[in-house]
């Protein structure tokens, strides 16, 4: 784009105030902006009016921005303290004498985001030994049957249709279940062959998940781009792409195809290690392809962290999984299907009832990975004043959001100290796109609503994020 054409076309930005126009003209000027499409939107947080707009209204690719979408709407639907349930028991009938169970041992998915997270391991930690424990106090020494993972909660279309194909393979893509677990995610372990620099499997954690793959991984360079190509609920897939030289150990990590069943099977074999003799082989309702039989008879059952504490997370984090177990976990509550379907329907729905309009919304997953979401910058800052002006819980979700330079996806950007205490927004990032929605508080107390979405640019990203950092010093400056 010339010089005299950007001239030309600043005469058109509608601009409410000028105070961002320099550094947001340096911007566009960017050699790296040439092809590029950006809608951004500054708004005051109190009154709701236009500071500085520009595209406000143009649908882009936003990557994890929906995730306030999802957040949002879940924290005022849901409330912060919804929580999900997962219950152990068996069926059958038990014989203390004898010490027989003919029956199954059953685990009943409750669409819980975060069962057996690291990241909440004051709430999970030993949890299935814990489980094994009260089965053993029934004093049961065989099981005629087997165990069973009931994950009927949700569908079982755990991935998003709209997803890209080299994403549902890797952790960051790993799908929402009926009953998921471990964050869906497990670990590859790799070492450098010395004589042909290929990428040798040397391990699977846990051993659970151990998977049969095609390996076609090269080490070259110093970059992680190795990627795993796997469908859900398949038992092979492949590996492609490179990875760092590694002689020890290096580890990528994947999504588990089958959640279910890996639980099924690390219940079975901490049973069987228990002493306990089990003749059927684990399964799921979904490869039984029927519903557990019989009365339900509860044994143990474990309660998820509050939501409020799983959308810090969420949010923070960027966890995908999360995001999109909140948006089947609202189909299921308000449309009776656990459906990724059935739950954008209740978003849309959330986002009407707050005056948004969503005609040029368009939404996929709760997540943001799939690139076919667009959403537009107004759309955003719209959403991001309902929530602090007429949200119910406004501070769970204010709260939810990283601290500019301190913590989560902003720890490592926005670090100059005028953003100290000044910002707390999401970012968004995916091949050839950067976001980020948030709040801003300026140097004279005023308090600011952005958004700004960059689709299509070229050249480093760190690039792009190091001006989007300057228009917004120059906001927090300028007004």
């Amino acid at each position: 784009m010339s010089r005299r054409a950007l001239s030309f076309l600043f005469l058109f930005i509608p601009l409410v105030s000028l105070s961002q126009e320099k550094s947001f003209r340096m911007f566009l000027s960017d050699s790296a902006m040439e092809h590029a499409s950006v809608s951004f939107s500054i708004i005051d947080a109190d009154s709701g009016n236009s500071v500085f707009e520009y595209n406000p209204d143009k649908s882009l690719i936003p990557a994890s921005i929906l995730k306030l979408v999802t957040s949002a709407a879940a924290l005022e639907m849901l409330g912060p303290d919804h929580t999900f349930k997962t219950s152990v028991g068996y069926t059958g009938s038990l014989n203390r004498r004898s010490g027989k169970l003919i029956g199954d041992i059953i685990i009943k998915g409750g669409g819980d985001p975060a069962l057996g997270s690291d990241r909440f391991d004051n709430y999970y930690a030993g949890f299935t030994e814990k489980w094994v424990t009260e089965i053993n106090k029934l004093g049961i020494k065989k099981i005629n049957g087997r165990v069973i993972t009931d994950d009927s909660y949700y569908d079982y279309l755990p991935v998003p249709a709209k997803w890209l194909w080299e994403d549902a393979g890797n952790y960051y893509g790993a799908g929402a279940y009926g009953l998921s677990v471990f964050d869906n995610t497990y670990e590859i372990h790799f070492r450098t062959s010395p004589d042909n620099l290929k990428q040798l499997i040397t391990g699977i954690t846990p051993e659970e998940c151990r998977f049969e793959f095609t390996n076609w991984l090269v080490a070259a360079g110093t970059a992680d781009k190795g990627y795993i190509f796997a469908a859900p609920y398949s038992t092979n897939g492949w590996l492609a792409g490179s990875m760092p030289v590694s002689p020890d150990d290096y580890v990528l990590k994947a999504s588990i195809a089958d959640p279910p069943l890996i639980m099924a099977k690390v219940i079975d074999l901490k049973l069987r290690s228990s002493g306990i003799f089990v003749t059927g082989k684990p399964t799921t309702t979904r490869l039984m392809q029927s519903p557990v039989i019989g009365v339900f008879n509860p044994v143990a059952e474990i309660v998820s962290p509050p939501l409020k504490d799983i959308i810090d997370t969420l949010n923070h984090e960027s966890v995908n999984l999360y995001a999109e177990h909140l948006a089947k976990e609202m189909g299921k509550i308000f449309r009776n299907t656990g459906s990724t379907e059935a739950g954008v329907e209740v978003i849309k729905e959330f986002l009407s009832g707050t005056g948004i309009n969503i005609e040029g919304l368009f939404i996929e997953d709760g997540s943001g990975l799939s690139p076919l979401d667009a959403v537009n910058s107004k759309a955003m800052t719209g959403l991001l004043f309902y929530m602090k002006n007429k949200g119910e819980y406004f501070s769970e979700f204010y709260s939810s959001l990283p601290e500019a330079g301190k913590e989560g996806t902003l720890k490592n950007h926005f670090s100059d100290p005028l953003f100290e205490g000044r910002m707390r927004a999401k970012s968004g990032s995916m091949t050839r796109v950067r976001s980020y929605a948030g709040y801003l508080t300026t140097i004279s107390g005023k308090k600011l609503i952005f958004c700004i979405i960059v689709n299509n640019f070229s050249g480093p990203y760190q690039e792009i994020i190091s001006n989007i950092e300057e228009i917004l010093k120059e906001t927090i400056q300028s007004n």
